[in-house]
């Protein structure tokens, strides 16, 4: 073969190859091709779109220092004196072109045009990439980091300088459910990321071939949504049957998961299934209907669903019809000028002649009666009650800066005094008895008998002080003991950890010791950290544990399992938490100072009564 045969011959090659290239493009477009709504028409007002760049400031903000381009889409029907909706898309780029295959802002003109979605206002951001200092160092490029993990740093973004910063131009709504968030790829978890830790902020989520998989642990979802506390949000998914199958995991499976997961749930969704590749061909072709579906029924309001399975360990434990509500703050504190006492110790508050201030709720206790006790949050300086009529009272004065509370036998109140570094014993009869002193106590528990443990947590000890005063350790296993609670028939202790994602599970033995100790409930942790922040804890009359975390009350089974997550009544950090109120059915939550309520279908247990639980599903 001469040399210039071969090569007339490779040329041949490459001209073959990319016409079959050309015509697997054609193909792919023949199979999903883009409908009239995706191709500008005739008499259809057209909005605006315009670039920006954005810097986050040095040293602050969620992604400080990075750099990146977005664009902002306005409809010609948007006025300034009514706020428009928001949808923001990640990857901005490949959605804001008008020759690509998703053509975001002719089918917004389109659908606008059509009253087939409301006046919306697009935000189209690009990853951020933080600039190298020379021209011959690389950037560091952000995507991945702030697109596929799973906390609200990506949402603090969003909501805490670019929106913020195009909001200065132009009128934004700021309902939830005026807001939608979109992407493709790891742009596609990262949008539902959004929804899902700031339903308070979006209720709208499109996800194309969305990267449900382990890029940074994206793979956990399904099973978060199936324990979690339903959200207020709709989702859309889509993805195809030959997406990726790669190290991180297979995107087709992770996509069936994460619809599966939605529907067992009780969410609004709907999952859209093609034979495509890792790419937006389905994707731009759906898109028109996609948003029609999205934006449905606007502007009736997307509401939490109600779990609709009946294996839905969710069901058990939540009653639909009751929410979080406020209990107490600093204005709604009674202070009353007159003394006033009732018949036994436990049922008499003391009122106080002088204003106090309240720094917010701490430690939590209930009575026998279900009348709950919670301490100042500040100091501890005050110990409150809360009342027959709801109105927190103050129930004692020089607390010693009180944080641990439990009820044992007789009415008696052990608390961890803080300041005085003493656990005292307050008995029916208003007396008040030292029961040791020297001692860092954050929290306790007391048994039938009247021994307590207490937890350590600088010391990375458990305690136990017998009924006759002697005192020693009975567990340095705990890296960082804080809430202690007895299971309902007192065999056993559980220990919390908020530095790890472990509650700890001791054998109780006769003399108060403590053996056959195992990291045993497994928590669930938020994104960039495996702290937990497990605190408070509280049991109900089956066994199961229920634990203060930062994603929310943690409800385990007796085997150790994560069965369901209690939101939060709101954003802050949760401490303590107990069943009270006349039934026991009223679980209470400290939070960030505040005192809040949530009537369950579970009912708890009272300490110093034992009871053995059922045996539990393995």
């Amino acid at each position: 073969m001469t040399l210039k045969a071969s090569a007339t011959r490779q040329c041949i090659f490459v001209v073959s190859a990319l016409f079959v290239l050309t015509a697997m493009a054609r193909a792919a477009q023949e199979e999903y091709p883009l409908g009239p709504d995706s191709q500008r028409q005739p008499g259809v007002p057209q909005g605006t779109v315009t670039h920006y760049t954005w810097t986050s400031p040095a040293g602050t903000g969620a992604y400080p220092g990075t750099s990146r381009d977005y664009w902002v889409y306005v409809p010609a029907q948007y006025t300034a004196d009514k706020a428009a909706c928001v949808m923001v898309f990640q990857d901005g780029a490949s959605f804001i072109k008008e020759d690509g295959r998703a053509r975001v802002p002719i089918v917004f003109d389109n659908l606008i045009a059509k009253h087939e979605m409301p006046v919306t206002i697009g935000i189209f951001v690009n990853p951020g990439v933080l600039k190298a200092p020379s021209p011959d160092q690389q950037d560091r490029f952000n995507r991945s980091f702030e697109y596929d993990g799973l906390g609200d740093r990506y949402a603090r973004f969003a909501l805490d300088e670019i929106i913020p910063e195009v909001a200065k131009h132009y009128n934004l709504s700021t309902k939830p459910d005026d807001r939608a968030i979109a992407g493709l790829s790891s742009g596609g978890i990262c949008a539902f990321t959004v929804a899902w830790n700031r339903p308070d902020a979006f209720h709208r989520v499109l996800s194309f071939i969305g990267s449900f998989t382990d890029l940074r642990g994206g793979d956990i979802y399904p099973a978060l949504i199936r324990k979690t506390e339903p959200k207020p949000l709709r989702v859309f998914l889509q993805d195809g049957s030959h997406d990726l199958n790669i190290y991180a995991g297979d995107w087709w499976m992770a996509n069936q998961s994460m619809a599966s997961a939605l529907e067992y749930a009780g969410y609004d969704v709907k999952f859209v299934t093609g034979d495509k590749d890792h790419d937006m061909d389905q994707g731009g072709a759906i898109l028109p209907d996609a948003l029609r579906w999205l934006w449905r029924d606007y502007p009736q309001a997307i509401v939490k669903p109600a779990p609709n399975h009946s294996g839905d360990k969710r069901m058990a434990i939540l009653d639909p019809g009751h929410e979080w509500e406020l209990v107490s703050d600093e204005s709604r504190i009674a202070r009353p000028t007159t003394t006033q006492a009732a018949p036994g110790w436990m049922r008499t508050v003391v009122l106080l002649d002088f204003d106090p201030p309240f720094w917010g709720a701490a430690g939590i206790v209930a009575d026998r009666h279900g009348d709950v006790l919670f301490s100042d949050d500040r100091d501890g300086s005050y110990v409150y009650k809360v009342g027959a009529n709801g109105a927190p009272l103050v129930f004692k004065e020089e607390a010693q800066g009180a944080r641990g509370l439990m009820f044992g036998t007789d009415d008696r109140l052990y608390v961890c005094e803080t300041k005085s570094r003493r656990i005292v014993l307050y008995l029916p009869n208003a007396s008040k008895k030292t029961l040791t002193e020297g001692v860092d106590c954050q929290d306790l528990a007391v048994n039938r008998d009247g021994g307590v443990y207490f937890t350590d947590p600088l010391g990375h000890r458990v305690w136990y002080l017998s009924p006759a005063g002697e005192k020693r350790t009975v567990s340095e296993d705990v890296h960082m003991p804080n809430g202690v609670r007895l299971s309902p028939d007192q065999s056993l202790l559980f220990v919390s950890d908020p530095k790890t994602r472990w509650v700890w599970s001791f054998q109780v033995r006769p003399e108060g010791s403590l053996a056959q100790g195992e990291p045993f409930y497994r928590l669930e942790a938020n994104d960039e950290s495996a702290v937990t922040g497990a605190l408070g804890m509280t049991v109900d009359t089956l066994g199961y544990l229920y634990v203060a975390t930062e994603m929310g009350i943690q409800v385990c089974d007796q085997p150790g399992r994560v069965v369901a997550i209690i939101d939060r009544p709101a954003p802050g950090a949760l401490s303590g938490i107990t069943f009270g109120g006349p039934d026991f059915q009223d679980l209470y939550a400290v939070l960030s100072g505040k005192l809040f309520k949530r009537h369950l279908l579970r009912k708890g247990t009272l300490p110093w009564i034992p009871q053995k639980p059922p045996v539990p599903q393995l």
